[in-house]
């Protein structure tokens, strides 16, 4: 049976003098997956694409992409892997489609082919009526679609996509995230999206790595992430006496603590308590003549389970 791993990396380092960019990296990304690599700017997450893709050697540890080793044969890889880059350029005077005719050149793909390549892929970034428009006059929402029509012009198993909605608007991000998910779900290529941006890699991506200082810190599927075996937080929106609703949620059984977090004049609470009593929690709420406008659990989405452990990797840097 083939191996279903298209990208592996083990105990991956990069190091310029004194600093660790990227720190004793372990990560596996199958074959059809988009794995999302999630961080701040500076965590290491282009360092690490830089040295998938063969641009730069590591330090120590061992990468694979495809069953091959970038740095010793890079043009190997990038035949297999298509690459956008955070910003990317083209020729303003070449119209949209000349630009992809160009890049099937450096391919060296047969003409024919590849026009025909060239049209599908226009077509699915959205960009036919503009595909014979100079590209210096597209938004950049469209460079970037173009970019990805122009990254898939040689056919590659693996997308390497590098913060692929900066500065776009939100109409943009949307047809850019529609067409990631796609690669994976209907050409079965295998996406890594580098980004900082949490509510768009939990939008579209299958697992997520969390990158801090260089270090991958945590890795899963985003309801993997989040602990369902401990103690949770409930918010809780409320208008009503607030001495009858502390009095209430207290009695709930498994609720464990009751706070204001901002000062007693605001109307959120937070709870701590087991999983299992959320639902008592409102219905002992509102049976008790309170109006809940608001119950959310923190922690169940990738901002929370992100901040978490951003804040923990901090306390860990801190205390070495």
């Amino acid at each position: 049976m083939a191996d279903p791993t298209t990208i592996s990396a083990k105990g991956l380092t990069k190091r310029y003098g004194d600093l660790t960019a990227v720190d004793h990296l372990d990560l596996e990304v199958q074959k059809g997956e988009v794995f999302g690599l999630l961080g701040p700017n500076g965590a290491g997450k282009t360092t690490t694409i830089l040295m998938l893709l063969g641009l730069s050697e590591p330090t120590e540890g061992t990468i694979r992409v495809v069953g091959l080793d970038p740095a010793k044969k890079p043009l190997d890889v990038k035949r297999l892997v298509g690459y956008l880059p955070d910003s990317v350029g083209f020729y303003d005077a070449l119209t949209g489609r000349q630009n992809l005719r160009y890049t099937a050149r450096l391919n060296g793909l047969d003409k024919g082919e590849s026009e025909k390549r060239i049209a599908v892929l226009l077509a699915e970034a959205g960009l036919g009526e503009a595909a014979d428009v100079p590209a210096g006059t597209y938004s950049r929402g469209m460079l970037q679609r173009l970019g990805l029509a122009d990254a898939l012009v040689k056919d590659p198993q693996i997308m390497i996509l590098d913060e692929p909605t900066m500065a776009i608007d939100p109409e943009g991000v949307n047809e850019i995230l529609r067409l990631i998910r796609s690669l994976a779900e209907e050409r079965g290529v295998t996406v890594l999206l580098s980004s900082h941006l949490l509510n768009q890699v939990q939008a579209v991506c299958d697992r997520v790595g969390i990158f801090v200082k260089g270090r991958l810190i945590a890795q899963g599927r985003p309801d993997q992430l989040v602990a369902d075996d401990g103690p949770v937080t409930v918010e809780l929106g409320a208008h009503g006496d607030f001495a009858t609703l502390e009095r209430v949620l207290r009695e709930v059984p498994g609720v464990i603590g009751v706070e204001r977090p901002n000062g007693r004049s605001s109307r959120l609470w937070h709870l701590t308590a087991r999983p299992d009593s959320v639902p008592a929690i409102v219905q002992n709420a509102t049976s008790s003549g309170v109006d809940i406008w608001h119950v959310r659990r923190l922690g169940t989405d990738l901002a929370d389970v992100y901040h978490h452990y951003f804040e923990q990797e901090s306390n860990y840097g801190n205390a070495r």
